[in-house]
């Protein structure tokens, strides 16, 4: 999973997979779901990300699995 911030554009783009983008879907005003031909998630947008998540700054934490 990759998770890419654009600040110009104050917009963020998680990427489940790589596989191709077949479809784009909205879900409100400022949330799009990228499919793949057979409707699994791959990508997720959000517009103004800074306003949906009420943050003016953000930070990101890895999690890995204990072995």
């Amino acid at each position: 999973m990759k998770v890419k911030y654009f600040s110009d554009t104050d917009l963020v783009y998680i990427e489940f997979s790589n596989q191709e983008v077949a479809e784009t879907k909205g879900i409100n005003g400022n949330i799009l779901i990228d499919l793949v031909e057979n409707g699994q998630l791959v990508g997720l947008t959000i517009e103004h990300a800074k306003v949906q998540a009420n943050h003016s700054e953000n930070s990101f934490l890895q999690l890995t699995p204990k072995s």
